[in-house]
Order: structure tokens, then sequence, then C-alpha cells
């Protein structure tokens, strides 16, 4: 751990303040905000304000020069690979909350590698593994298996799965695991207490903590986030912001990437209570690329593919293509495991159910952007850039 936590500092943010200002910012700040070699956070308000939206060119035209300068023109592509359903949390706006009755699986660990096998053979090299928190059916040990069953598949392996303690990352560390993701959802307190309302997330200041102890245990890569549309999206965007500076400080030897999800559609029909629009969506990603240039931008299938094609030039460095929410979406893997669950308890599938013969698991939302890597990946070109399907590091350090 950190000899300073975020969650102190996080704390004494003033971020009613900073939002009432970003709503005041006049288009002069917004100038000279954009032009700063090293933007504040006072500045970085003023690039998500209403005044800033009307100068959304200017804006665009400096996110797309600091992308270019720092990263070139290159997309890095990855794909999830989701390996469980279940969970023990109820969050709202989740498809796999605890007491959504949907079809639940967990894949074995030969099922996970023929998943990634699956993508592999479509070029990924860089593969997220997704699972929803239930210590049950996703142990340490199986993560860990999981991971080192991979590992000669493929160099890049990340995870995205429920909070651990340092000694546990320390093992996924040793078992190959690179990268850990894990977004706070909303940074808003009280709303994240409405959202969760039963499960270990409920703890706000320990997911808070989360990327600090993945880095203690030897993560070289932290990737955090917030999901747009459950509170004030500028609010949201500055207390992300102010956590990715903080990473950037005490975490330094660890690549940090940001992602800026939408709430999508899924089991549950939870409606966003604050959706953000395309517009505000597009002036969010050139803030944070004028204020994290050196920081990797994510976008995933959750946006359709037009915008995605629009944001590319302007600031997104890593893409998700061809993705599945649910286990066993690449492959059909799990299947003949299915269970029905509802309010946490597992509910037997009786043979009159027939409809169920060629069902597969929940996803954990829709996608938006249903086009294959391969399509994905020629647009990039269009687009004039490079899809990248390995490594970063490997692909600049390898020889000639």
């Amino acid at each position: 751990m950190q000899d300073v936590s975020f969650v102190a500092e996080f704390s004494n943010l003033p971020l009613k303040d900073l939002v009432s200002a970003s709503l005041a910012a006049s288009s002069e700040a917004v100038e000279r905000s954009v032009a700063q070699p090293r933007p504040s956070l006072d500045d970085f308000a003023r690039l998500i304000s209403p005044a800033a939206s009307l100068q959304l060119e200017q804006l665009s035209q400096r996110s797309a020069q600091l992308t270019r300068q720092r990263f070139g023109k290159v997309i890095r592509l990855f794909a999830p690979i989701y390996l469980s359903n279940e969970c023990i949390n109820n969050c709202k706006y989740c498809g796999f909350s605890r007491d959504n009755a949907i079809l639940r699986v967990t894949l074995s660990v030969d099922e996970v590698v023929a998943e990634a096998r699956a993508l592999t053979s479509q070029g990924f090299r860089n593969l997220l593994l997704v699972a929803g928190e239930h210590p049950k059916f996703v142990s340490l040990d199986y993560l860990r298996e999981c991971v080192a069953a991979l590992l000669c598949e493929l160099p890049g392996i990340s995870l995205e799965v429920g909070p651990l303690e340092t000694h546990a990352y320390v093992r996924l560390v040793q078992a190959g695991a690179e990268g850990l993701v894990v977004y706070q959802e909303t940074y808003h307190r009280s709303v994240y207490a409405d959202m969760h309302t039963s499960g270990p997330k409920r703890d706000f200041e320990w997911r808070l903590e989360t990327p600090q102890r993945a880095y203690a245990a030897g993560f070289r890569r932290l990737g955090i986030g917030a999901l747009f549309g459950l509170a004030d999206w500028r609010l949201e965007a500055i207390s992300l912001a102010a956590h990715a500076a903080y990473l950037l400080r005490h975490c330094w030897k660890a690549q940090l990437t940001v992602s800026l999800p939408r709430l999508r559609p899924c089991a549950g029909e939870f409606a966003p209570p604050q959706p953000i629009t395309d517009r505000e969506l597009v002036q969010l990603v050139c803030a944070f690329r004028i204020f994290l240039p050196d920081a990797g931008l994510v976008l995933s299938t959750r946006e359709p593919a037009r915008l995605r094609n629009g944001l590319i030039p302007l600031g997104i460095t890593l893409m998700s293509a061809g993705s599945h929410t649910e286990p066993g979406g690449y492959t059909g893997a799990g299947r003949e495991h299915l269970h029905l669950t509802q309010r946490g308890r597992i509910v037997p599938l009786t043979e009159s159910a027939s409809e169920w013969a060629a069902a597969r698991a929940t996803g954990q939302f829709d996608i938006a952007d249903a086009r294959s890597p391969a399509e994905v990946a020629e647009t990039i070109r269009q687009l004039g850039f490079e899809p990248l399907w390995k490594d970063w590091d490997a692909a600049l350090s390898a020889p000639g």
C-alpha cells in the first residue's frame, strides 16, 4: 500500500465547487486551459464546461494533436472473456446482479482456454478476463489456474474481477497476470450507496483503494473508470480525473488506462438516471486526453460503430472488438451446465423447459457495436491508423 491513500485525498476534494466552476467557466478561460502545457484539475473542470462544448472543434484538434505526439497513429485492440456471471452483489444497473433471474454459468479452465483460442485465431493477443464477484465460483485458485493456462497462449492477460487483498493480487501476478481493471462505477457516495444494495461491493472506500493494492502487488497496468449515467457526468469526470492524476503520481511505474463507459441495456431493465449525450462523451474524451496526455483511453463496444469511428482520431488508444459479455460467448462453451438463479438461489431447469436447449448464459449488458474484429481493424486502417493486436511493450521492444 502507498503511504498516502487516495481515499483521504478524495474526501478533501472540493467536488461541488469544481462542478460549479465548470458550469460558470467562460470561453476565454476554456481557451487558456486548452493551451496549458500541464493542465490542473481546475483546467480539466473548464474543459468539460458548457462553454467548452461550444469550442469542441478546438478541443478536438488539441486532443488529436496530443494523441499523435504521444501514441502515434496506433489503436491497440483487445477482447474480454467472461469467465462467470455468478455474483453475490446486488447492483441495480448490472445484468449479473444477484437477484436478477438469469441463466448463469462458470466456465471450466479448459472452456476458458477454448474461448481464448477462438479469439487468438482472430488476431487478439491481449485479453481481459472478466467475472462477477462470487468466491464460491470465482475463487483465487480458479483465477490463478485460468491465468496460468492462458499464459502460453498469449502475452497480455488482464483481469476485471471482484476486489481482492494485496496478497491475493501477488499470487495472480506470480501466475502471469499483468493488468488489473476496476471501475469505481460512481464516485458519488450517496448514489453509490443507493446503487449497491447488498454484498461486499457496498464498501465504497475498499473499492476506491483497489488500484493501489494492485500496484503494491506488482501489476504493471492499472485501469480505472466511471460508469457514466449513474450521477452527474461532470462530477464523475472530475473525480475520475483526480483519481487518475493521483495514480500517475503515486503508482508511476505502472501504465494507466482510463475508461469512459456509458450504461447499456441489461437484465433488470435499469434506466440511467442521468444519461450523457454523444456530444458530451466526445467532449469528455478530448478533455481527458488534454488533461492526461500519456494515459491510455479505452473505448468499448458499449458505443455504436459510427461514434467509435469518430472518436478514433480524437484520443482513443485502446478498443475492444467483437465482444461478448456472456460466459461462453465466443464458442458456446458452458451450455450444458447452465442454471437459472432467482434471488441468489439455483432453480433447476425442468425437462419440459425445452426452450433452454439452445439458450446461452445471460450477458452483463447489450453491446452496441456488433462488428467483427476484422471489420473494426479494417475501419481503423481506412481512417489512417494501424490496428495493433499485441502488447505495446512487446511491439516496441521486439527486434526489427
